[in-house]
């Protein structure tokens, strides 16, 4: 289940935005202020936020901010009355998806909804995958570890045993039990889920 959380201190647009997303089969979680939101939300589910920038105790801006040094990954739309093209590059450098003004047409907001969800999906998806394959590193023993750093660094069995000093037939029965674990066929499959995995920790 996807959830719109939308973020309003104006109780009419809060519930003409709640109207219109109900009638178009979206689950959504309303607000008027930051506080009982963030005291609501739960990163744990997929969704996205719709947020009024001109919130009167906190910004929208402070509260995307504090999405994402929670570490959900919230992705966020933003509504506001005043336009301002600063505070739009503030809050698409920060990682909006979108920044609407009022009133916003159906249509446009529902796009950039269904634009978010996608993020969103996409992003637990990459997620997901990292944490398979951590769990399938975490079962590799010591000198396995060792041994998959060597494949990936594109060293034959030969050189693998002189650097750790083991004996060749060792190093194949390890670098088998490394393509087994990993659940690859070839050392270019292991290189690429290294490398991805690598990717996801640099990002």
């Amino acid at each position: 289940m996807s959830v719109v959380w939308l973020v309003d201190d104006d109780a009419a647009i809060l519930r003409g935005l709640e109207r219109l997303l109900n009638a178009e089969g979206f689950v959504t979680r309303c607000f008027q202020d930051a506080a009982t939101f963030l005291d609501a939300h739960d990163p744990a589910l997929a969704g996205c936020a719709v947020i009024d920038l001109g919130l009167r105790e906190s910004s929208g801006l402070a509260l995307q901010d504090r999405l994402a040094k929670d570490g959900g990954g919230r992705p966020v739309i933003f509504l506001t009355g005043q336009s301002s093209i600063p505070t739009a590059v503030q809050a698409m450098r920060a990682g909006a998806v979108d920044y609407l003004t009022k009133p916003v047409e159906a249509d446009t907001l529902l796009a950039a909804i269904r634009s978010a969800l996608e993020l969103d999906h996409a992003r637990r998806r990459q997620l997901s995958a990292e944490r398979d394959v951590r769990a399938l590193l975490a079962s590799l023993t010591p000198r396995e570890s060792e041994v998959l750093q060597e494949i990936v660094s594109g060293r034959l069995n030969k050189q693998i045993a002189h650097r750790l000093g083991a004996a060749e037939k060792t190093i194949k029965v390890h670098r088998g039990r490394v393509m087994q674990k990993m659940g690859v066929r070839s050392v270019a499959e292991l290189v690429t889920l290294m490398s991805r995995l690598q990717d996801a920790r640099s990002a």
